[in-house]
Protein backbone atom coordinates (compact mmCIF):
# COMPACT_ATOMS: atom_id res chain seq x y z
CA UNK A 1 0.00 0.00 0.00
CA UNK A 2 1.33 3.99 -0.60
CA UNK A 3 0.44 6.78 0.46
CA UNK A 4 1.26 10.55 1.14
CA UNK A 5 4.64 11.57 3.86
CA UNK A 6 1.53 12.88 6.15
CA UNK A 7 2.51 13.67 9.76
CA UNK A 8 5.43 11.59 10.19
CA UNK A 9 8.02 11.80 12.83
CA UNK A 10 11.48 13.41 12.64
CA UNK A 11 14.03 12.08 15.31
CA UNK A 12 16.51 14.95 14.65
CA UNK A 13 15.80 18.57 12.80
CA UNK A 14 18.93 18.37 11.38
CA UNK A 15 17.84 15.54 9.45
CA UNK A 16 13.82 15.94 8.86
CA UNK A 17 11.17 12.83 8.09
CA UNK A 18 14.03 10.43 9.18
CA UNK A 19 14.02 8.63 12.80
CA UNK A 20 10.85 7.43 15.33
CA UNK A 21 11.78 8.38 18.61
CA UNK A 22 8.59 6.09 19.92
CA UNK A 23 10.44 3.29 19.12
CA UNK A 24 14.21 1.44 19.47
CA UNK A 25 15.68 -1.13 17.26
CA UNK A 26 18.12 -4.02 19.54
CA UNK A 27 18.75 -5.89 16.78
CA UNK A 28 19.06 -5.63 12.77
CA UNK A 29 19.05 -9.46 11.51
CA UNK A 30 19.20 -8.59 7.59
CA UNK A 31 19.53 -11.23 4.63
CA UNK A 32 20.16 -10.04 1.40
CA UNK A 33 20.44 -11.33 -2.02
CA UNK A 34 21.85 -8.66 -4.76
CA UNK A 35 22.29 -9.50 -8.45
CA UNK A 36 24.81 -7.15 -9.70
CA UNK A 37 23.97 -6.92 -12.99
CA UNK A 38 20.79 -5.61 -13.15
CA UNK A 39 21.62 -4.05 -9.58
CA UNK A 40 18.65 -6.25 -7.90
CA UNK A 41 18.29 -6.51 -4.26
CA UNK A 42 15.88 -9.11 -2.31
CA UNK A 43 15.83 -8.77 1.52
CA UNK A 44 14.42 -9.74 4.75
CA UNK A 45 15.00 -7.71 7.76
CA UNK A 46 13.73 -9.03 11.08
CA UNK A 47 14.15 -6.30 13.78
CA UNK A 48 13.76 -6.66 17.50
CA UNK A 49 13.29 -3.70 18.83
CA UNK A 50 11.32 -2.04 22.35
CA UNK A 51 8.70 0.31 22.50
CA UNK A 52 9.89 3.44 24.47
CA UNK A 53 6.29 5.54 24.82
CA UNK A 54 2.87 4.30 26.46
CA UNK A 55 0.12 3.03 24.14
CA UNK A 56 2.46 2.32 21.18
CA UNK A 57 0.23 2.29 18.36
CA UNK A 58 2.42 2.62 15.15
CA UNK A 59 5.50 2.16 14.44
CA UNK A 60 7.46 4.29 11.91
CA UNK A 61 10.71 2.68 9.53
CA UNK A 62 12.80 4.41 7.01
CA UNK A 63 12.60 2.69 3.90
CA UNK A 64 13.62 4.37 0.22
CA UNK A 65 13.52 3.67 -2.70
CA UNK A 66 12.28 -0.21 -2.45
CA UNK A 67 9.08 -1.90 -2.49
CA UNK A 68 7.51 -4.28 0.62
CA UNK A 69 5.66 -7.21 -0.14
CA UNK A 70 5.40 -8.10 3.72
CA UNK A 71 5.28 -6.95 7.19
CA UNK A 72 4.87 -9.01 10.42
CA UNK A 73 4.81 -8.05 13.91
CA UNK A 74 5.84 -11.01 16.44
CA UNK A 75 5.04 -13.34 14.16
CA UNK A 76 1.40 -11.61 13.04
CA UNK A 77 -0.07 -9.34 10.24
CA UNK A 78 -0.60 -6.54 11.33
CA UNK A 79 -3.69 -4.12 10.94
CA UNK A 80 -2.11 -2.15 8.85
CA UNK A 81 0.53 -0.99 6.49
CA UNK A 82 1.70 1.83 4.04
CA UNK A 83 4.55 2.95 1.83
CA UNK A 84 4.54 6.97 2.40
CA UNK A 85 7.74 8.14 0.58
CA UNK A 86 10.32 6.98 1.92
CA UNK A 87 8.63 5.50 5.31
CA UNK A 88 7.30 2.62 6.12
CA UNK A 89 4.05 3.27 8.35
CA UNK A 90 2.77 -0.10 10.41
CA UNK A 91 -0.42 0.13 12.54
CA UNK A 92 0.01 -2.51 15.31
CA UNK A 93 -2.82 -4.98 15.76
CA UNK A 94 -2.52 -3.90 19.57
CA UNK A 95 -0.93 -0.69 21.17
CA UNK A 96 1.93 -1.50 23.14
CA UNK A 97 3.31 -0.92 26.69
CA UNK A 98 6.60 0.88 26.92
CA UNK A 99 9.22 -1.32 27.73
CA UNK A 100 7.56 -4.36 25.72
CA UNK A 101 9.83 -6.05 23.34
CA UNK A 102 8.61 -7.10 19.41
CA UNK A 103 10.19 -8.39 16.45
CA UNK A 104 9.40 -6.90 13.15
CA UNK A 105 10.03 -8.27 9.99
CA UNK A 106 10.04 -6.91 6.43
CA UNK A 107 10.60 -8.66 3.06
CA UNK A 108 11.14 -5.94 0.46
CA UNK A 109 12.91 -5.84 -2.84
CA UNK A 110 13.80 -3.31 -5.86
CA UNK A 111 16.73 -1.53 -7.67
CA UNK A 112 18.46 -0.06 -4.69
CA UNK A 113 20.23 3.83 -5.72
CA UNK A 114 21.28 6.58 -3.22
CA UNK A 115 18.96 8.85 -1.59
CA UNK A 116 19.05 13.06 -2.29
CA UNK A 117 18.00 14.94 0.53
CA UNK A 118 18.50 18.76 0.92
CA UNK A 119 22.08 19.96 2.47
CA UNK A 120 23.09 16.99 2.37
CA UNK A 121 23.54 15.17 -1.37
CA UNK A 122 23.23 11.85 -1.80
CA UNK A 123 24.17 9.22 0.11
CA UNK A 124 22.75 5.17 0.50
CA UNK A 125 23.90 2.24 -2.11
CA UNK A 126 25.75 2.88 -5.26
CA UNK A 127 27.19 1.13 -8.44
CA UNK A 128 30.26 0.81 -9.14
CA UNK A 129 31.89 0.10 -12.27
CA UNK A 130 32.04 -3.04 -11.15
CA UNK A 131 30.65 -3.95 -7.92
CA UNK A 132 28.52 -1.76 -4.57
CA UNK A 133 29.30 0.28 -2.39
CA UNK A 134 27.17 2.39 0.68
CA UNK A 135 27.85 5.57 2.52
CA UNK A 136 25.59 5.65 4.67
CA UNK A 137 26.65 9.03 6.33
CA UNK A 138 24.26 10.89 7.15
CA UNK A 139 21.13 9.71 5.60
CA UNK A 140 22.09 6.62 3.62
CA UNK A 141 20.99 3.05 5.35
CA UNK A 142 17.46 3.30 3.75
CA UNK A 143 18.41 2.88 0.62
CA UNK A 144 19.26 -0.91 1.77
CA UNK A 145 17.26 -1.99 4.79
CA UNK A 146 14.45 -0.85 6.71
CA UNK A 147 15.76 1.03 10.25
CA UNK A 148 14.86 3.75 12.60
CA UNK A 149 17.67 6.04 10.98
CA UNK A 150 18.47 8.26 14.05
CA UNK A 151 22.34 8.53 15.27
CA UNK A 152 21.19 7.75 19.10
CA UNK A 153 19.25 4.36 17.93
CA UNK A 154 22.17 1.96 17.71
CA UNK A 155 21.76 -2.47 18.03
CA UNK A 156 24.16 -4.98 16.82
CA UNK A 157 23.69 -6.12 13.47
CA UNK A 158 23.85 -9.98 11.27
CA UNK A 159 24.48 -9.48 7.61
CA UNK A 160 24.02 -12.41 5.53
CA UNK A 161 24.86 -11.33 2.12
CA UNK A 162 24.25 -13.56 -1.58
CA UNK A 163 26.05 -11.96 -4.41
CA UNK A 164 27.31 -13.72 -7.46
CA UNK A 165 30.74 -15.98 -7.31
CA UNK A 166 33.92 -14.09 -7.62
CA UNK A 167 33.12 -11.36 -5.98
CA UNK A 168 34.50 -10.47 -2.53
CA UNK A 169 31.59 -8.51 -0.09
CA UNK A 170 32.98 -7.06 3.24
CA UNK A 171 30.12 -5.78 5.76
CA UNK A 172 30.51 -4.19 9.19
CA UNK A 173 32.05 -6.58 12.20
CA UNK A 174 33.83 -9.94 11.53
CA UNK A 175 32.99 -12.38 9.07
CA UNK A 176 31.57 -15.60 10.86
CA UNK A 177 30.54 -17.93 7.61
CA UNK A 178 30.75 -18.47 3.85
CA UNK A 179 28.47 -20.82 1.99
CA UNK A 180 28.26 -22.02 -1.82
CA UNK A 181 24.51 -21.64 -2.21
CA UNK A 182 22.93 -22.52 -5.76
CA UNK A 183 22.05 -18.42 -6.00
CA UNK A 184 25.46 -17.35 -5.44
CA UNK A 185 28.18 -17.23 -3.17
CA UNK A 186 26.92 -16.53 0.86
CA UNK A 187 28.85 -14.18 3.26
CA UNK A 188 27.44 -13.65 6.46
CA UNK A 189 28.84 -10.94 9.30
CA UNK A 190 27.91 -10.45 12.70
CA UNK A 191 28.14 -6.60 14.65
CA UNK A 192 28.26 -7.83 18.06
CA UNK A 193 28.78 -4.52 19.17
CA UNK A 194 26.42 -1.56 18.95
CA UNK A 195 26.03 0.58 15.79
CA UNK A 196 24.15 3.52 14.46
CA UNK A 197 21.99 2.49 11.75
CA UNK A 198 24.22 5.55 9.42
CA UNK A 199 27.14 3.39 9.47
CA UNK A 200 26.09 -0.04 8.64
CA UNK A 201 27.65 -0.71 5.40
CA UNK A 202 28.34 -3.38 2.11
CA UNK A 203 30.89 -3.75 0.06
CA UNK A 204 31.06 -5.77 -2.83
CA UNK A 205 33.88 -6.33 -6.12
CA UNK A 206 36.82 -7.62 -7.10
CA UNK A 207 39.48 -7.58 -4.49
CA UNK A 208 42.53 -8.73 -2.77
CA UNK A 209 42.96 -8.87 1.36
CA UNK A 210 45.84 -8.75 2.64
CA UNK A 211 46.84 -8.55 6.09
CA UNK A 212 49.03 -5.27 8.11
CA UNK A 213 50.92 -7.65 10.82
CA UNK A 214 51.46 -5.00 13.63
CA UNK A 215 48.61 -4.03 15.85
CA UNK A 216 46.79 -5.90 18.40
CA UNK A 217 43.71 -6.60 16.75
CA UNK A 218 43.91 -8.10 12.72
CA UNK A 219 44.30 -5.04 10.64
CA UNK A 220 43.69 -5.68 6.74
CA UNK A 221 43.33 -3.66 3.42
CA UNK A 222 40.99 -5.00 0.78
CA UNK A 223 42.01 -3.57 -2.44
CA UNK A 224 41.23 -3.83 -6.40
CA UNK A 225 42.66 -7.63 -7.90
CA UNK A 226 46.61 -7.13 -8.83
CA UNK A 227 47.12 -3.75 -6.69
CA UNK A 228 50.93 -3.66 -5.87
CA UNK A 229 51.22 -3.32 -2.41
CA UNK A 230 54.60 -2.46 -2.22
CA UNK A 231 54.63 0.32 -4.22
CA UNK A 232 54.85 3.61 -2.05
CA UNK A 233 51.53 4.70 -2.78
CA UNK A 234 49.93 1.95 -1.16
CA UNK A 235 52.62 1.78 1.85
CA UNK A 236 52.48 5.46 2.65
CA UNK A 237 48.93 5.29 4.03
CA UNK A 238 47.34 2.09 3.98
CA UNK A 239 50.40 0.14 4.16
CA UNK A 240 51.03 1.73 7.93
CA UNK A 241 47.68 1.51 8.79
CA UNK A 242 48.47 -1.29 11.78
CA UNK A 243 51.45 1.64 13.06
CA UNK A 244 48.25 4.17 13.26
CA UNK A 245 46.13 1.47 15.30
CA UNK A 246 49.44 1.09 17.23
CA UNK A 247 50.00 4.57 18.14
CA UNK A 248 45.97 5.94 18.60
CA UNK A 249 46.01 3.12 21.29
CA UNK A 250 48.27 4.48 23.03
CA UNK A 251 46.92 7.78 22.58
CA UNK A 252 42.77 7.19 22.80
CA UNK A 253 42.49 3.49 24.56
CA UNK A 254 41.72 -0.16 23.30
CA UNK A 255 40.90 0.09 19.74
CA UNK A 256 37.02 -0.35 20.41
CA UNK A 257 36.49 -3.42 18.14
CA UNK A 258 37.67 -6.45 16.46
CA UNK A 259 39.52 -5.77 13.47
CA UNK A 260 39.84 -3.17 11.02
CA UNK A 261 39.43 -2.73 7.25
CA UNK A 262 40.15 -0.65 4.55
CA UNK A 263 38.24 -1.12 1.23
CA UNK A 264 40.13 0.74 -1.75
CA UNK A 265 37.93 0.33 -4.95
CA UNK A 266 39.05 0.60 -7.91
CA UNK A 267 36.96 3.60 -8.74
CA UNK A 268 37.83 6.82 -7.85
CA UNK A 269 35.82 8.63 -4.87
CA UNK A 270 35.18 12.28 -4.16
CA UNK A 271 35.96 11.38 0.02
CA UNK A 272 36.21 8.59 1.87
CA UNK A 273 33.63 6.80 3.52
CA UNK A 274 33.08 6.55 7.04
CA UNK A 275 31.49 3.10 8.57
CA UNK A 276 32.25 0.86 12.00
CA UNK A 277 35.15 -1.42 11.95
CA UNK A 278 35.86 -0.58 8.16
CA UNK A 279 36.85 2.82 5.73
CA UNK A 280 36.28 3.00 2.54
CA UNK A 281 38.49 5.01 -0.36
CA UNK A 282 38.69 5.11 -4.12
CA UNK A 283 41.80 4.27 -5.96
CA UNK A 284 42.54 7.70 -6.27
CA UNK A 285 43.86 7.87 -2.64
CA UNK A 286 46.52 5.69 -3.20
CA UNK A 287 49.08 7.57 -3.07
CA UNK A 288 52.64 9.17 -1.00
CA UNK A 289 50.87 12.61 -0.86
CA UNK A 290 49.60 13.98 2.59
CA UNK A 291 46.32 15.00 1.60
CA UNK A 292 45.53 11.33 1.21
CA UNK A 293 47.67 9.68 4.06
CA UNK A 294 45.81 11.99 7.03
CA UNK A 295 42.82 10.76 5.38
CA UNK A 296 43.60 7.39 6.24
CA UNK A 297 44.56 8.73 9.65
CA UNK A 298 41.35 9.98 9.63
CA UNK A 299 38.69 7.35 9.05
CA UNK A 300 40.77 4.83 11.44
CA UNK A 301 40.24 7.64 14.32
CA UNK A 302 36.34 7.89 13.74
CA UNK A 303 36.63 4.19 15.03
CA UNK A 304 37.00 5.62 18.32
CA UNK A 305 35.48 9.30 17.68
CA UNK A 306 32.31 8.41 15.94
CA UNK A 307 31.61 4.80 16.15
CA UNK A 308 32.06 3.25 19.37
CA UNK A 309 31.47 6.73 20.94
CA UNK A 310 28.19 8.33 18.70
CA UNK A 311 26.59 11.50 18.53
CA UNK A 312 23.30 11.76 20.29
CA UNK A 313 22.21 14.98 17.96
CA UNK A 314 23.89 15.62 14.35
CA UNK A 315 24.58 19.40 15.81
CA UNK A 316 27.18 17.22 17.65
CA UNK A 317 28.79 16.59 15.10
CA UNK A 318 31.94 18.31 16.06
CA UNK A 319 32.62 15.56 18.07
CA UNK A 320 32.91 13.20 15.50
CA UNK A 321 34.91 15.13 12.79
CA UNK A 322 36.97 17.63 15.34
CA UNK A 323 38.53 14.98 16.79
CA UNK A 324 39.14 12.82 13.61
CA UNK A 325 40.84 16.06 12.08
CA UNK A 326 42.73 15.88 15.13
CA UNK A 327 44.08 12.65 15.30
CA UNK A 328 45.61 13.42 11.77
CA UNK A 329 47.65 15.93 12.92
CA UNK A 330 48.52 13.48 15.77
CA UNK A 331 49.57 10.79 13.72
CA UNK A 332 51.67 13.64 11.83
CA UNK A 333 53.75 14.41 14.77
CA UNK A 334 53.94 10.51 15.38
CA UNK A 335 55.21 9.48 12.45
CA UNK A 336 58.19 12.50 12.13
CA UNK A 337 55.86 14.74 9.77
CA UNK A 338 54.74 18.46 10.90
CA UNK A 339 53.81 18.88 14.89
CA UNK A 340 50.32 19.28 16.26
CA UNK A 341 50.88 22.52 16.99
CA UNK A 342 52.22 23.23 13.52
CA UNK A 343 49.27 21.78 11.99
CA UNK A 344 47.02 24.47 13.98
CA UNK A 345 48.47 27.51 13.75
CA UNK A 346 48.30 27.13 9.87
CA UNK A 347 45.02 26.06 9.99
CA UNK A 348 44.15 28.88 12.50
CA UNK A 349 45.72 31.65 9.94
CA UNK A 350 43.34 29.90 7.50
CA UNK A 351 40.25 30.29 9.41
CA UNK A 352 40.85 33.59 10.69
CA UNK A 353 40.74 34.79 6.93
CA UNK A 354 37.26 32.96 6.01
CA UNK A 355 33.85 33.86 7.20
CA UNK A 356 33.24 33.24 10.77
CA UNK A 357 29.23 32.35 10.87
CA UNK A 358 29.46 29.06 11.94
CA UNK A 359 29.37 28.11 15.69
CA UNK A 360 30.50 24.68 16.21
CA UNK A 361 28.13 23.02 18.87
CA UNK A 362 25.41 23.88 16.23
CA UNK A 363 26.27 24.25 13.17
CA UNK A 364 23.13 23.67 11.23
CA UNK A 365 22.26 21.56 8.40
CA UNK A 366 23.53 23.29 5.77
CA UNK A 367 27.22 23.46 7.20
CA UNK A 368 27.35 20.62 9.76
CA UNK A 369 29.80 19.37 6.97
CA UNK A 370 31.52 22.06 6.00
CA UNK A 371 35.62 21.95 6.39
CA UNK A 372 35.47 24.93 9.30
CA UNK A 373 33.87 22.84 11.16
CA UNK A 374 36.22 20.26 11.10
CA UNK A 375 39.20 21.92 11.41
CA UNK A 376 37.56 24.16 14.18
CA UNK A 377 36.65 21.13 16.24
CA UNK A 378 40.05 20.20 15.83
CA UNK A 379 41.53 23.76 16.84
CA UNK A 380 39.28 23.86 19.89
CA UNK A 381 40.97 20.05 21.09
CA UNK A 382 44.79 21.90 20.07
CA UNK A 383 43.39 24.12 22.81
CA UNK A 384 42.39 22.45 25.51
CA UNK A 385 45.60 20.71 25.53
CA UNK A 386 47.45 23.27 25.21
CA UNK A 387 45.40 24.75 28.52
CA UNK A 388 45.22 21.76 30.70
CA UNK A 389 48.91 19.97 29.33
CA UNK A 390 48.86 16.69 27.31
CA UNK A 391 48.92 14.20 30.58
CA UNK A 392 45.78 15.45 31.21
CA UNK A 393 44.23 16.15 28.01
CA UNK A 394 44.81 12.93 26.53
CA UNK A 395 43.40 11.45 29.97
CA UNK A 396 40.63 13.12 28.51
CA UNK A 397 40.58 11.38 25.63
CA UNK A 398 40.91 7.99 27.28
CA UNK A 399 37.91 8.56 29.50
CA UNK A 400 35.67 9.67 27.16
CA UNK A 401 36.47 6.59 24.90
CA UNK A 402 36.13 4.05 28.27
CA UNK A 403 32.96 6.04 29.64
CA UNK A 404 30.95 6.23 26.55
CA UNK A 405 32.35 3.25 24.57
CA UNK A 406 29.13 1.72 22.61
CA UNK A 407 27.02 4.95 23.53
CA UNK A 408 25.62 7.81 22.67
CA UNK A 409 26.70 11.47 23.93
CA UNK A 410 26.51 15.64 23.39
CA UNK A 411 28.94 18.46 23.55
CA UNK A 412 27.58 18.77 27.11
CA UNK A 413 28.52 15.77 28.32
CA UNK A 414 32.50 15.97 26.89
CA UNK A 415 32.60 19.27 28.62
CA UNK A 416 31.31 18.20 31.74
CA UNK A 417 33.71 15.40 31.29
CA UNK A 418 37.09 17.84 31.17
CA UNK A 419 35.30 20.31 33.93
CA UNK A 420 35.21 16.96 35.85
CA UNK A 421 38.98 15.84 34.86
CA UNK A 422 40.69 19.44 34.55
CA UNK A 423 38.36 21.78 36.80
CA UNK A 424 35.68 24.92 35.47
CA UNK A 425 38.26 26.47 34.04
CA UNK A 426 39.20 24.04 31.68
CA UNK A 427 35.92 23.62 30.57
CA UNK A 428 34.89 27.07 30.49
CA UNK A 429 38.24 27.55 28.21
CA UNK A 430 36.12 25.61 25.46
CA UNK A 431 33.29 27.81 25.46
CA UNK A 432 33.94 30.36 23.17
CA UNK A 433 35.33 27.59 20.91
CA UNK A 434 32.15 25.64 20.81
CA UNK A 435 29.53 28.60 21.26
CA UNK A 436 30.61 32.00 19.97
CA UNK A 437 31.24 32.54 15.74
CA UNK A 438 34.10 34.26 15.99
CA UNK A 439 37.77 32.44 16.10
CA UNK A 440 38.96 32.99 19.40
CA UNK A 441 42.80 33.32 19.75
CA UNK A 442 45.12 29.83 20.22
CA UNK A 443 47.46 29.82 23.69
CA UNK A 444 50.88 30.35 23.11
CA UNK A 445 52.68 27.31 22.25
CA UNK A 446 54.12 25.50 26.16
Amino acid sequence: MRGTSGDLPTADPYLPGHGDPSWSARHYDLELFYDLAPNRLRGRATIDAVALQDDLGRIVLDLAGLDVDKVTVDGRSPKRWSSRGSRLVVQLAEPLAAGTRFTASIKYAGRPRPLVEPHHGDAGWEELEDGVIVAGQPHGAPTWFPCNDRPDDKATYRIVVTTDPGYLVVANGEETGRARRASGQEWTFEQREPMATYLATVQVGRYDVHELPGARVPVRAVVPEGTDVTAEAFTAGFGRQAEMVAAFEELFGPYPFGSYTSVVTADELEIPLEAQTLSTFGSNFLDAEWASVRLVAHELAHQWFGNAVTLRRWRDIWLHEGFACYAEWLWSERSGGETADQHARAHHERLAGLDQDVVLADPGPETMFDDRVYKRGALALHALRLGVGPDRFFEVLRTWCERHRGGSVTTTDLVALVGELCGADAGALLSPWLEEPALPDLPAAS
